[in-house]
């Protein structure tokens, strides 16, 4: 057994610890509420801590699989999310085309290029490429009427869906000295400080948060994401050995990322208020679609990528 494959088992036995914890200290909150009142607050919470053990699951399979299972897995999410996304979009029959082209040949080359780690390419083949081509075919088509939206919905859409998640497996193509084959550890350090930042953020900002950041948008509130920020770092310095970043590095790296990640899930939850929808869909029960889930992660990818880029290799 290798000496990567023991350190995702490690992280996995980790992670169940955490959530063991966090179902723990859940039961006892319900617990001590009064008897037959409710508190949605909590569940939603219990409900979020029970959706993550499903997907810690299936991460740790992915990537004990490899770069194979890794690049499925968040290909497969980019094609849920890009349908989830451009379901609540505004389109006309002109579009039809470009938005086939986007599924089937956007997407997939995309991860096509991340996987033979062209860098020069993945990183600007969506802004600069996708975001040219497609809507020349949209204006071929011959509908002027809100054809602004109707590509800009598209162009973000891709953006978000398939531009910034393909910046997760892209971490396995950083060449950083020293650290060999292990890169596939950085997918697990960023998904897990993020992801375990947002569920600290909901609980603190349920429990002691007083001051909102986007009144009549978001719940999240001030104290909340300090708190969840912190418990990111903590987290990020605890699991700077799986890392190139030192302790330091590392609880800074995880704050960084879990900070962008908050506030991408308040541009998410702008978007979802102005489609009118609680959630991106019903994939999975009780907690939305893949968007839903995605979200922190999503923004805080190709920052995270860009950063270890920039100072590691």
């Amino acid at each position: 057994m290798s000496s990567t494959t023991t350190d995702i088992l490690l992280l996995a036995f980790g992670s169940f610890g955490i959530l063991i914890a966090l179902t723990v200290l859940g039961e006892i909150l319900r617990v001590r509420q009064p008897v037959h009142e409710q508190n949605p607050m909590l569940d939603t919470y219990m409900t979020r801590v029970q959706s993550w053990w499903g997907m810690v699951a299936f991460i740790g399979a992915a990537l004990l699989l490899g770069k194979p299972g890794i690049m499925t897995l968040f290909a497969f999410a980019s094609f849920a999310a890009l349908r989830e996304f451009l379901t609540l979009t505004t389109k006309a029959k002109a579009d039809h085309l470009a938005l086939a082209l986007a599924f089937f040949a956007v997407l997939p080359l995309q991860y096509i290029f991340v996987g033979l780690g062209w860098t020069g390419l993945y990183t600007v083949f969506i802004p600069v490429y996708a975001f040219l081509f497609l809507p020349m075919i949209s204006a071929l088509r011959g509908n002027p009427q809100r054809f602004l939206v109707r590509v800009a919905e598209t162009q973000w859409a891709l953006m978000i869906a398939v531009f910034c998640v393909s910046h997760v497996p892209a971490l396995m193509s950083l060449d950083i000295a020293g650290y060999g084959d292990r890169s596939v550890l950085l997918i697990a350090f960023l998904v897990m400080v993020v992801q375990f930042g947002d569920l600290l953020d909901f609980f603190f900002g349920r429990r002691i948060g007083r001051r909102k950041i986007a009144p009549g948008l978001s719940p999240k509130t001030w104290e909340g994401l300090v708190c969840g920020v912190i418990s990111a770092m903590v987290i990020g310095a605890l699991l700077s050995w799986i890392t190139p970043f030192g302790v330091w590095g590392a609880a800074l790296m995880a704050g960084i990322a879990s900070l962008v990640g908050m506030f991408g899930n308040i541009v998410v939850a702008a978007i979802k208020r102005d489609r009118g929808v609680k959630d991106w869909s019903h994939l999975i029960p009780g907690q939305g679609g893949f968007v839903d889930q995605l979200d922190s992660v999503i923004f805080a990818a190709p920052i995270f990528y860009q950063l270890t880029k920039f100072f590691y290799t």
